[in-house]
């Protein structure tokens, strides 16, 4: 990090004037680093792979451009799902006067965003920031909010699934009703469905509890199941994952993240590499850009991630799994 160092030109007699050079010594004659020495506090809904991804990301993000040590404080806060948490957590980051505020997913992002109108607010994992009412418009989101939002390729997703089970077969979405994230990519891959002229049955839950109970019905009327990136199905993966071994059923999620806890693949993004990105808007917002004139940013690059072993447990040969054209 390169410090800038601070030249007295002249004195001028002035008890003011020197009053001021003191004082500027008095803090290290740096004005570069004091302008460095960051608040940032971190709101995550839940705990799962990809939130987690995203959040490291953009922690190593900063770090790649100097903010860790002594220049930074970061508190990292969880509500472990919970609303009720949200809302306390956001009152305390706010409270503590945080130079800038972390929202991991649509619930921790539509939550902080009601507790202050000043503090800058970068979310990631956001599927869709204008749909849920974050922001008005993605490339001018005026306010005190922006970020990076992790809509996946639903076609190309869809497309995926449907070339590995064939088109014949029977296909379901499954999905968290009051999660407007799922929602809105629940409804576009039933849209991608009915161009190939295939009518899914469709599944919600209310809460993660109900996850089992759901795939497990789901499961014994399809052949391939559509989960979006959903908090609660992200974190409960992997009992997802066992019942498509049990039922023999394909499963292609929204997220990389939740191939890896048990389904079988998907074109989808890296949360790190999104981390990282919003990370760079950060410090676009420290060295004085206005948050409100920062587009909201779409991810970028995509990879075909396959899970291996759920392959072989359902008899699929790897080679045949690829990017749809």
């Amino acid at each position: 990090m390169k410090k800038k160092t601070m030249k007295r030109w002249m004195l001028l007699g002035s008890l003011a004037v020197g009053g001021l050079l003191l004082a500027a010594c008095g803090k290290g004659g740096d004005s570069g680093d004091s302008a460095k020495e960051k608040k940032i506090g971190i709101i995550q809904y839940v705990e799962h792979a990809s939130l987690d991804d995203a959040r490291k990301g953009f922690i190593d993000g900063l770090k790649e451009h100097g903010y860790e040590g002594d220049n930074v404080t970061i508190d990292e806060q969880n509500a472990q799902g919970d609303q009720a948490n949200l809302k306390s957590i956001g009152e305390k980051l706010v409270n503590n006067k945080n130079d800038l505020i972390l929202a991991i997913a649509t619930p921790a992002a539509q939550s902080v965003m009601k507790e202050t109108q000043d503090i800058p607010i970068l979310f990631t994992a956001v599927t869709d920031a204008v749909e849920a009412g974050i922001v008005a418009d993605n490339d001018k989101p005026n306010g005190n909010v922006s970020g990076t939002v992790d809509m996946g390729p639903i076609d190309k997703q869809v497309a995926l699934l449907v070339n590995v089970v064939g088109k014949e077969k029977k296909f379901g979405i499954i999905y968290t009703s009051n999660e407007d994230n799922s929602r809105i990519q629940s409804e576009m891959a039933a849209a991608e469905f009915k161009k190939l002229g295939i009518k899914p049955k469709v599944m919600t839950v209310a809460n993660s509890t109900e996850v089992q109970q759901a795939m497990e019905t789901l499961s014994a009327k399809v052949d391939g199941i559509f989960v979006p990136t959903d908090n609660n199905f992200a974190s409960t993966m992997t009992t997802v994952g066992k019942v498509a071994q049990e039922k023999k059923v394909v499963v292609v999620p929204g997220s990389i993240g939740q191939v890896d806890d048990g389904a079988l693949a998907t074109i989808g993004i890296d949360y790190y590499k999104l981390g990282k990105q919003t990370a760079d808007m950060a410090v676009k917002v420290f060295e004085g850009e206005e948050i409100g004139s920062l587009a909201v940013e779409r991810p970028k690059g995509l990879d075909l991630h396959i899970n291996e072993d759920m392959a072989k447990t359902l008899g699929i040969d790897v080679e045949s799994i690829k990017m749809p054209e």
